[in-house]
């Protein structure tokens, strides 16, 4: 999965049976998520995204009371994906929190190596948005305080003796590289960070 929250939008095409017409409210999330990404949220108006969504700014607004509204629901829709990746990754090494950890890093990993990669949504949401009382900025907090409690329970779980460094450590190199590799490249020092966060494992769990 990609962090970058990039959502791709079906074409809105006749309804002829063949498939099911996408409702507006997903048409504009999906247009609006896009659109902010991609442009920035401030530099986005509500016109645009009526537009891309193949709507009107009256069916907008009847779903979203405000553009501050609809960039709270597009991270939270962000925080819903990344949730459902959290549960492949488990799946995928079920009772192995070491392995869990190795995978979290990996697929960051190719997201800042991804030339097309525009950072982390929740990143740049936080950086546009200096407003505390923002409805977006409790999305962006929640989101990254669950993330590093997440780690810190993996990290423990995986026999660190000090799981709340340990999880620091990694959450900076990660929240670090994807801030990188906006302002040096894919190529720059970012796409170490697979390579330093097992180095941090090694060097803070027992051996497996």
């Amino acid at each position: 999965m990609s962090t970058a929250a990039k959502i791709v939008i079906d074409p809105v095409t006749p309804d002829t049976g063949d498939k099911p017409k996408v409702a507006p409210r997903e048409r504009i999330l999906a247009a609006a998520s896009d659109l902010f990404y991609r442009q920035g949220i401030k530099s986005v108006g509500v016109d645009a995204i009526a537009e891309a969504a193949d709507t009107n700014k009256m069916t907008l607004y009847r779903h979203f009371g405000s553009k501050d509204d609809l960039v709270a629901a597009c991270l939270h829709q962000f925080a819903d994906e990344v949730a459902q990746w959290w549960q492949e990754i488990v799946d995928a090494h079920p009772g192995q929190p070491r392995e869990q950890i190795k995978a979290w890093l990996s697929e960051c990993g190719e997201c800042v190596t991804d030339p097309e990669d525009r950072g982390c949504a929740l990143i740049n949401a936080a950086i546009e948005i200096s407003d505390k009382d923002h409805p977006a900025r409790k999305v962006v907090e929640d989101f990254k305080r669950r993330e590093h409690d997440r780690l810190t329970t993996l990290c423990a779980d995986a026999g660190a003796t000090e799981p709340a460094q340990l999880a620091d450590e990694l959450f900076l190199l990660m929240e670090g590289a994807r801030v990188c590799s906006q302002s040096m490249g894919p190529e720059g020092p970012s796409q170490r960070m697979c390579r330093m966060g097992e180095v941090l494992l090694d060097a803070r769990l027992p051996k497996p």
